[in-house]
């Protein structure tokens, strides 16, 4: 593969720690991708992350939008989010990347760190906003800015509507397989991986749509019910990390290892929290149809070449969990207004055509739908490249 424009790694002067920045290509000269930190984090985790977001930057143009897809970036930091010194830290990184922000990365929220954090870290790093590179793009930049605002205060259900846009297009994503195949929603089983903001979403909404949740993993283990689980008790019971409180468990759900999920009696898994958590030594656990990658880089190439064989389709992060990223630039760039109806429609609408297109070059390719989502990429970046340009 091409290397990324640029890689950088950074060491925090006074932890020690490491951080990274991988901006893999701009696109009218921004490029776009969140900011993750966890234990463990690297440059090569990073440098694949921003290479999904050049994916789905381009998987989501749409000639007569008024949103032009951005190139593909990541942050990252290998720290505990729940570390007392992050937050602090987060503080020094964007300090450091302060010069990028300011010029042509756009970023936000992604695992172990909320928007409003990094907003307030922003902030303190003498930011004017995480995503002010973009600004110079925009026709109205004070209308849009509120536009923005006036969205991420919608809540619905006592969820705010930016959490709720990346899981409904996880959720519309598995609807639209399971509708390809003929496989009714009520009575198909579902289990998630990971109840933050992706995955509790994603739960919610395909528990709202009949599917029934029958297990559920956070960081204390599994919890599992093959009646199905109540969502919204656990989604009221869990901390900011989406780790649940265990006094709401009814008198049928049971605690199990936290890689119980993974082999749950399911037909669609859903990890939402860490990458790499399906490999070659697990893959035969798995008795699902479908893995739906809410999380990025969920499951190792060598398991997916495994599933595929045994019949198991994976749908891939680069398409999933795309709907969170393109829900900020139509709200920004004006495709869609700060209105949950609205922005639900358009994301499902914008999820559903798009899987379809990726399994039915699945279909015709004779290949996987990853392998076809990389060759409408590949399709998609000449014309964006031909109209807006770009630098590598």
């Amino acid at each position: 593969m091409t290397a990324p424009l640029m890689s950088l790694v950074w060491t925090d002067h006074v932890t020690g720690r490491r951080g990274f920045l991988v901006v893999d290509r701009l696109v009218r000269g921004v490029a776009s991708g969140g900011l993750r930190m966890r234990p463990g984090c690297t440059l090569e985790e990073v440098t694949g992350l921003a290479r999904g977001m050049t994916m789905k930057e381009a998987l989501h143009y749409n000639p007569e939008g008024r949103y032009i897809p951005l190139g593909g970036a990541k942050g990252g930091i290998d720290c505990d989010p729940q570390d007392p010194g992050a937050y602090a830290l987060l503080v020094r990184y964007l300090r450091a990347m302060r010069p990028y922000v300011e010029d042509f990365w756009t970023t936000g929220e992604d695992l172990g760190l909320t928007q409003d954090l990094v907003d307030r870290a922003a902030a303190e790093a003498g930011l004017v906003s995480s995503i002010q590179a973009v600004y110079p793009l925009l026709d109205d930049e004070t209308a849009a800015r509120r536009r923005l605002a006036d969205a991420f205060a919608v809540e619905v259900d006592g969820i705010g509507l930016d959490e709720l846009a990346g899981g409904c297009g996880v959720a519309e994503s598995a609807l639209a397989a399971l509708d390809r195949a003929g496989v009714p929603h009520r009575g198909t089983r579902v289990a998630v991986q990971g109840l933050g903001t992706m995955g509790g979403a994603t739960a919610r909404f395909l528990s709202r749509a009949g599917l029934t949740v029958v297990a559920v993993a956070d960081i204390k283990g599994t919890i599992a019910n093959p009646a199905g689980l109540d969502v919204e008790a656990l989604l009221r019971a869990r901390d900011a990390y989406g780790t649940v409180d265990r006094a709401v468990l009814g008198p049928g759900d049971a605690e199990l290892p936290g890689d119980a999920w993974l082999s749950a009696d399911a037909e669609v898994l859903v990890p939402a929290a860490v990458s790499y958590v399906v490999d070659a030594a697990n893959a035969h656990l798995v008795s699902a149809r479908w893995i739906v990658e809410a999380a990025n880089m969920p499951v190792l190439p060598e398991a997916e070449g495994r599933l595929a064989a045994r019949g198991v389709t994976v749908l891939p992060d680069v398409v999933v969990n795309s709907g969170t990223n393109a829900w900020w630039w139509w709200t920004l760039f004006g495709d869609i207004g700060p209105d949950a109806d609205e922005a639900f429609a358009h994301i499902r609408r914008s999820m559903r055509a798009l899987v379809g297109l990726m399994l039915d070059r699945a279909e015709a390719d004779g290949t996987t739908p990853r392998a076809a989502a990389h060759a409408l990429v590949t399709d998609r970046l000449p014309v964006i490249a031909e109209r807006f340009g770009w630098y590598r």
